[in-house]
């Protein structure tokens, strides 16, 4: 299917060479124009709710590096700041928030989401503007584990003790708290594609580490049920999925019941093991290490050749396996760019 913007031609499972290419966090401290962006916004927070500065500051690098996709400047807590939760993010330390017992404790109301939404939805309808042709336009939520991670801890980290102490001992009331995520998320999912997203990632970044069931019962069937929620609104969707650090048969299962086109993998994962087993179902994504890209030289030059030759007979976009590192220096970038785009 030929329309012009490479990551959806990969997303369709057309075979790609090179690869279309873009980065999780592309948007951020390790662009001088971006700490330039943030001073000027005086807060992470302002800097995602200004559709403006978000519109801006997602156009940057596919600007200074003409990426296959931009993905609009936002933050996963979003959801959570639409469901009534106080969010504030502090320098150095992360976010914090409105501590979660009970899913009562959320605004439910549905008309109450869209508001919050609003400055997400046209922050991407000023990058579309701004976007030519050929580039995909990205939207992303969180994935209901790690959200609901977030509000049982009240705090960022990889905290889901939690998380699993309520879903051990209240798994209703857990239910009904990871229902209320499954409908936001949704939505807001629903909001972007109509704003201009071309296509949405969902990043469960807390998947790592959760016995199966626990990961097929917090994980898979809540993603399950995003998308069918979301196709059921926008049928021809596409969709990505990031479980991140999920096990190898934990990757298997989202590939296969979840309904995903496309599947992002953390570093740790084989990318042959990948290719082999779940190349013939879902669109690969991934997932150069992002300390090799801070390293640069050699190792970026043999990690990028290593996944290139890994995908080459399945669909597949080149991305990283996690977000790129602040201290990434701009010309490793470049050169990486360069080594996916001249198969070297």
């Amino acid at each position: 299917m030929q329309n012009g913007k490479k990551l959806l031609e990969a997303l369709d499972r057309r075979i790609l060479v090179p690869p279309p290419l873009w980065m999780m966090r592309q948007a951020g401290r390790y662009l001088p124009e971006y700490r330039e962006a943030r001073l000027r916004a005086g807060s992470f927070w302002k800097l995602c709710m200004t559709p403006e500065l978000a519109a801006e500051v997602t156009l940057q690098p596919v600007r200074r590096f003409g990426f296959d996709a931009a993905i609009i400047f936002s933050d996963i807590l979003v959801v959570l700041a639409a469901l009534g939760v106080a969010v504030e993010f502090q320098d150095g330390s992360g976010p914090t928030l409105s501590r979660v017992n009970s899913a009562a404790q959320l605004r439910q109301n549905v008309e109450d989401w869209s508001g919050a939404f609003e400055p997400v939805y046209e922050a991407l309808r000023l990058t579309r503007k701004e976007l030519d042709g050929s580039m995909a336009l990205l939207g992303f939520a969180g994935g209901p584990w790690t959200l609901a991670s977030y509000l049982a801890a009240g705090r960022g980290g990889d905290e889901q003790k939690a998380a699993k102490l309520w879903a051990y001992r209240d798994p209703v009331g857990f239910a009904i708290l990871v229902d209320i995520l499954t409908t936001c998320i949704a939505q807001h999912l629903i909001g972007q594609l109509s704003a201009g997203a071309d296509a949405v990632q969902l990043f469960d970044s807390w998947a790592s580490g959760l016995p199966p069931d626990v990961f097929a019962r917090w994980v898979v069937e809540p993603t399950r049920k995003i998308v069918a929620k979301v196709r059921r609104v926008v049928p021809q969707a596409r969709i990505i999925g990031f479980p991140r650090a999920a096990t190898l048969k934990g990757y298997e299962l989202y590939a296969r019941e979840t309904g995903v086109d496309a599947i992002s993998l953390d570093t740790a994962v084989s990318m042959d093991w990948a290719a082999e087993t779940l190349g013939a179902h879902v669109v690969l994504q991934g997932n150069l290490d992002p300390v090799a890209l801070v390293a640069g030289g050699r190792a970026l030059a043999e990690a990028v050749d290593h996944i290139l030759r890994a995908t080459r007979e399945v669909p597949f976009i080149f991305n990283l396996g996690h977000g790129i590192l602040p201290e990434t220096p701009v010309e490793h970038v470049e050169e990486m760019i360069r080594l996916v785009r001249s198969g070297q």
